[in-house]
Order: structure tokens, then C-alpha cells, then sequence
């Protein structure tokens, strides 16, 4: 778990970085998205890479209802009295749900962009572009100008950053990379994290809305 969801963090990281370029919602930004986006689905090391994220969803997501359930058995009957807020976080609490509302926007999220990239001639919803790339950039414009996904989108980012909020120092710490020195470090990298990487894959939906 802690493997798989450091590693997602830094997809993340790299996903942020191309999907930054949509603030461009010219014809050049559409160019130079759409060659982006040709580029992460046909240079070799990228490819791979892409397989390693989707096994680590997979893997991650798995492993997490396997935990929920092995903790659940583990203790059939609760406490007589339980105040489970007194020493845990929310976020901490709910890490399951947080966890599949993330998988269900996931299936959403790929059904919508990376299938159309990559069987797009199936779907009129996508064409090519001046320099004969699939123009994904005007398929994500004509979605995020829907405001019920705009708002979907949104509330899923909010989800996002309450998991990382205790999943990013949580990884760190399972595998005992604890130090009394860094470890107060990755925790207040790990909120930053949690705060700042979801808040502007957030921003970019409500931007195209209002102004692309």
C-alpha cells in the first residue's frame, strides 16, 4: 500500500505537470497539448511507465478493501465506547471511502479522456488537429464546459487531497522511513501535498468553464 501510493504521488506530480498546459486554450495551447498528449501514449519508457500506474491502481485499491476487511474481522464487536476523534484524524477514519470515491472518479475520469485517446476513432467526439494529432485538448474543453462535470471534478479533487492528507507521511511511515528530524518534515510536505497538487488539478475545470 505504502509502496503503490508514494508512487501514485508522483504520477500525480508528473500528470499535474502536463495537464498545467490546458490553462493555453488557444490554438497554439491546443497544438502543443495534443503533441503532448500523443507523447505519453507512443514514446517506449512512457508506455511502461503508464502500465506500472495502471497496476498500481489496481494494485492499490485491491490491497486497501483486502486491509479494511482483514482490520474488520479482526474485531467483529466495537468498543463499548469508542471516540475514535480523540486520536485520529478524518481523513485517517475514512481512508476506504475516501480510497473508492478516488477509484469511482478514476473509471469516470479514463472512460472519458484515455479511451477516447486511444480509440478515438470510435467516437465522434474526437477529431484531428492542424498537425494531425487527436485532438484531445478539445474533447477535455467540451467536458469541462459541462458544469455538472466541472462540479463532479471538483468534489473529487476535495476527496484526493483529504487521502493524501493522510496517506502521503502515513506511506513514509509504513515503511519506517521515520526520523525525529524529517519526519515533522514529510508530514508538513505531506499536507502541502494534500492541499496544493489537488487544489490546482481543481482549478483547471472551473478556469476552461468561466473562461476558456
Amino acid at each position: 500500500m505504502a509502496a503503490t501510493g508514494l508512487f501514485l504521488c508522483i504520477f500525480l506530480l508528473g500528470h499535474l505537470a502536463g495537464n498545467l498546459q490546458l490553462f493555453m486554450t488557444d490554438e497554439a495551447g491546443k497544438l502543443q497539448f495534443n503533441e503532448y498528449a500523443k507523447f505519453m501514449t507512443t514514446f517506449p519508457a512512457v508506455k511502461i511507465l503508464s502500465y506500472l500506474t495502471y497496476f498500481s491502481i489496481v494494485f492499490h485499491a485491491i490491497d486497501g478493501l483486502l486491509l479494511t476487511l482483514k482490520n474488520r474481522k479482526a474485531r467483529p464487536v466495537g468498543y463499548a465506547y469508542s471516540r475514535p476523534d480523540k486520536n485520529s484524524s478524518f481523513p485517517a477514519r475514512n481512508m476506504a471511502i475516501l480510497g473508492s470515491l478516488m477509484l469511482v472518479f478514476i473509471v469516470l475520469h479514463m472512460s472519458n479522456f484515455w479511451v477516447k485517446m486511444h480509440w478515438g476513432e470510435l467516437n465522434v467526439d474526437i477529431w484531428l488537429d492542424a498537425n494531425g494529432n487527436r485532438d484531445l485538448h478539445s474533447v477535455v474543453m467540451h467536458s469541462f464546459k459541462q458544469l455538472w462535470y466541472v462540479i463532479v471534478y471538483a468534489l473529487c479533487m476535495v476527496a484526493i487531497g483529504f487521502h493524501l492528507w493522510h496517506g502521503f507521511q502515513s506511506g513514509f511511515q509504513s515503511l519506517g522511513l521515520n526520523h525525529p528530524r524529517y519526519t515533522p518534515i514529510v508530514e508538513k510536505t505531506g499536507y502541502a501535498f494534500a492541499v496544493i497538487v489537488p487544489a490546482l488539478f481543481g482549478i483547471i475545470p472551473v478556469y476552461i468553464y468561466f473562461f476558456g
